[in-house]
């Protein structure tokens, strides 16, 4: 069943700067600048006052879900360019002592289970990586990017054929943008 007119709207703060270019949106805030393309045929996206408007006509289920997705990869652009995201990773070596330490754009794990050649994890644009402890800080604007670094991170020290239950040394993501793990 299809429906004639779908329409959704995504409001814009105060302090942010919001271009729509054709299928792109770019936001402007104080925590930098993000972009977007919006590829898919049957959106038009537009601008109204303090709103951007998502509307598809004649729209199916598929038309439906994926214009949830878009207002949501909408919100985050607005979020992340005007408080940001931030995701924590724990350091956690029970055998032998890690030493993590962040060189431009990569994050070194030195000593991970005693090996010789530290492991290195690569860290995307525009994210910064702070290690505070035995605590690892990842943020910046995007939060795909920002969420791939951390997920770098803890896939840098990643093992197989080990039982996890015993050999629990590595990093691991407990907070992530919005979330608490338990």
């Amino acid at each position: 069943m299809k429906i004639k007119e779908l329409k959704k709207e995504v409001g814009i703060p105060e302090d942010v700067e919001v271009k729509i270019d054709g299928k792109g949106v770019i936001v402007k805030g104080p925590r930098g600048e993000n972009s977007r393309l919006f590829s898919y045929p049957k959106f038009k996206l537009a601008r109204e006052g303090n709103k951007i408007i998502l509307l598809a006509e004649n729209a199916t289920k598929r038309e439906k879900t994926m214009l949830g997705t878009y207002s949501a990869h909408i919100n985050n652009l607005l979020r992340g360019v005007k408080s940001g995201f931030d995701y924590k990773l724990k350091i956690c070596s029970g055998h032998f002592p890690m030493k993590v330490t962040v060189e431009k754009d990569k994050v070194m794990i030195s000593n991970f289970m005693g090996e010789k050649t530290p492991r290195k994890a690569k860290i995307s644009k525009g994210v910064e990586v702070k290690v505070e402890g035995d605590i690892i800080i990842v943020s910046g604007y995007d939060k795909e990017e920002v969420g791939q670094s951390a997920a770098n991170i803890e896939l840098a020290t990643r093992r197989t054929g080990f039982d996890k239950r015993i050999f629990q040394d590595g990093c691991y993501i407990f907070s992530k943008a919005g979330k608490e793990i338990e």
